[in-house]
């Protein structure tokens, strides 16, 4: 039996914070993008601009 402590799809993390989960992030803004980040990385700013980013799928 495993125990599931990753954060749930869902989690939303700002550029500049740490990210909580290794999968793919989808940049809530408009245009809008997807990207693996893993987790401990800084999530990155997209098209210049700090964002929220979501995530949308586990490693």
């Amino acid at each position: 039996m495993t125990t599931n402590t990753r954060a749930p799809v869902g989690t939303t993390a700002r550029t500049g914070e740490k990210c909580p989960e290794s999968g793919v992030w989808k940049a809530l803004s408009n245009p809008s993008t997807t990207a693996p980040i893993a987790k401990g990385n800084v999530m990155p700013p997209y098209n210049r601009q700090a964002v929220t980013w979501k995530l949308i799928q586990h490693a």
